[in-house]
């Protein structure tokens, strides 16, 4: 039985397609491919790779397309690979349901530490741990099955934006500094990693502020953010 983590690579490319597949094979990885939205969306339901590689620029369909069509069906990890840089590009994808985001031109490090970060998200998500509850105002995160609820209604979090949340939940009323919630998240601090903080922090807010939980997480600027207790009777 192979149990090296598969990954679904999709890329139109060639040329990255190859730079892909063959950094994977080199770290004995175990991997497929697919050059269209349609071939994706066939090898995701019928491979069932441990996480995906997309492209968004295919030549069928958007990308965001693709992660919307299986993520009715999946939560499995997609790890976006894109020349768009645009925050507005990222947002798209991350609501749509992405979980992480490169940008082209990438390094084969940076690829590599991407992946390996999923991986230990997907290693603890396998291992419960019977955590107890966090309850904040309206907001309840039960870590030992990873639900994050805000008034009682369900609220669908990437990995990364649960991390995020979680790690502010657990240093209520702290501030935690940039640096800090990249190591957390990233475990390396670098410019991409704080833009990609950023736009994570926002998607992660318009979510909470869309089920009824506004103005728990707090911005620091220049510094960090901060969850801050909230005032609200339903706190525990």
């Amino acid at each position: 039985m192979d149990l090296r983590t598969r990954i679904l690579v999709v890329e139109d490319d060639h040329s990255v397609r190859n730079l892909i597949t063959t950094t994977l094979k080199i770290h004995d990885y175990s991997y497929a491919t697919a050059a269209t939205g349609a071939q994706a969306i066939a090898a995701a339901a019928s491979q069932n790779p441990d996480i995906i590689l997309l492209d968004l620029g295919l030549p069928d369909m958007d990308g965001s397309e693709v992660i919307r069509k299986v993520r009715s069906w999946s939560n499995l990890p997609i790890i976006i690979i894109s020349a768009r840089s645009e925050d507005s590009d990222k947002i798209t994808a991350l609501d749509a349901g992405a979980d992480d985001y490169l940008t082209k031109p990438f390094s084969v490090a940076e690829l590599l530490a991407r992946i390996r970060a999923t991986e230990r998200r997907l290693a603890a998500s396998r291992d419960p741990r019977g955590e107890a509850e966090f309850h904040n105002g309206p907001l309840c995160i039960r870590y030992a099955s990873e639900q994050v609820e805000v008034q009682g209604e369900s609220v669908h979090l990437t990995p990364i934006e649960y991390r995020l949340l979680t790690t502010l939940a657990r240093n209520l009323d702290r501030v935690l500094t940039h640096s800090f919630l990249i190591s957390q998240i990233w475990g390396a601090s670098s410019e991409s990693n704080m833009a990609s903080l950023r736009v994570y922090m926002t998607t992660l807010r318009r979510k909470l502020e869309k089920a009824g939980a506004a103005g728990l997480i707090e911005t620091h600027v220049g510094v960090g953010y901060c969850m801050i207790r909230s005032a609200d009777p339903e706190n525990h």
